[in-house]
């Protein structure tokens, strides 16, 4: 079995990753099976794409009626087309999502010991799949999946950033700029669902239950991966359960998306946001909008940042629907949470929207 070591800031995925390999007799001495188990995961990609690009200006600076129209219908199309969509002047600005990058590395170079267990960002820390039953199951990243309601708040409630006061600020700036935004794309993606006598009430008030103590931003790291030179899941395929994600990746790459029945890579392209629609808005919208699956691969020698911002409503909060009939039954941000960490527990993977068909 190869012995990979790491600095003393690295979480012990080899480890867990071997552990899984010998649960099921894989392993060998030189590692050649280790290598093909992490090839098969790997779904061949159709070629690298690029994702519908909307210049979202003329919403943040009131455009004409005409621009913001012409907006709205491009921002639905992608929904509902693709379930994913690239946006250029966002409003969040270049250098602070650079500084952003910064801070965030300079928090994953911390021990590993100190973010499992130092309480840092309110033991928000997660590394590998728990879960896992086996090497197809494990995603090799680290991330801090942290509740915006820290973050947003000041004194005694607030996010333990302890040291890091550098980041303490940058993330509360780039939670407020991205939170702004995702807010102005869900208004204009209810309002283009809507049934017209309903339209000015989605737009005024949807999403319903969201606000900045609802919400989540999560810091994401993916670790070169040396177990195999054809990649392995840094992030096991899923779709995300909330309404919008806006996702900020750096140079490197690694996300694939399901395009039709094929995987497909997304090309990163400097300065612009990823949105993509998540399992409350395609409930919301009766289907129209899709929340597709998608994945990261790993980079064999380069590791890679994201920062991802999630619109979740309270946990008690009714999903809702544009309109009636749905083909979904009543169900609360909370009891669909529940059920998915229920079915991931029980199965290994998540479920997801098929368990809440009527």
């Amino acid at each position: 079995m190869p012995s990979f070591a790491g600095s003393a800031a690295e979480p012990p995925l080899a480890d867990s990753y071997y552990a899984l390999l010998r649960r099921y007799g894989l392993d060998n001495d030189d590692g050649d099976d280790a290598a093909d188990t992490a090839a098969a995961a790997v779904q061949p990609v159709v070629a690298e794409c690029e994702l519908p690009m909307i210049d979202v200006g003329c919403l943040t600076t009131r455009g004409s009626e005409e621009e913001v129209a012409a907006c709205a219908a491009a921002i639905a199309r992608a929904a509902e087309e693709w379930g994913f969509f690239q946006v250029r002047n966002h409003g969040v600005a270049p250098e602070l999502l650079d500084a952003m990058r910064r801070e965030q590395a300079r928090l994953f170079r911390l021990p590993f010991e100190d973010k499992c267990r130092g309480g840092l960002l309110n033991d928000s820390y997660r590394w590998g799949t728990p879960t896992a039953t086996s090497p197809g199951q494990l995603s090799w990243s680290e991330a801090f999946h942290v509740p915006l309601a820290g973050v947003s708040s000041g004194g005694s409630g607030g996010c333990n950033f302890g040291d890091l006061t550098a980041l303490r600020d940058v993330t509360r700036e780039v939670a407020g700029a991205m939170s702004k935004l995702a807010g102005t794309l869900a208004r204009v993606l209810a309002e283009a669902a809507a049934l017209p006598d309903r339209r000015d009430a989605a737009e005024e008030r949807f999403p319903e239950g969201c606000d900045e103590t609802t919400c989540f931003l999560r810091l994401n790291r993916y670790p070169a991966c040396p177990v195999s030179p054809d990649g392995a899941f840094g992030l096991v395929p899923h779709t995300d359960s909330d309404f919008l994600t806006v996702l900020c990746q750096d140079h490197v790459g690694g996300l694939q998306l399901m395009k039709g029945a094929r995987w497909v890579a997304v090309k990163p392209i400097p300065g612009a946001l990823i949105v993509n629609i998540g399992d409350l808005f395609q409930a919301w919208s009766n289907n129209r909008y899709k929340s597709v699956e998608h994945k990261v691969m790993t980079n064999a020698t380069t590791e890679r940042y994201s920062v991802a911002y999630f619109l979740c409503p309270s946990y008690d909060s009714p999903i809702g629907t544009c309109q009636e009939p749905s083909p979904y039954r009543t169900f609360t941000f909370g009891e669909y949470r529940s059920k998915v960490q229920e079915d991931v527990k029980k199965t290994g993977k998540k479920i997801g929207l098929p368990n809440f068909l009527v």
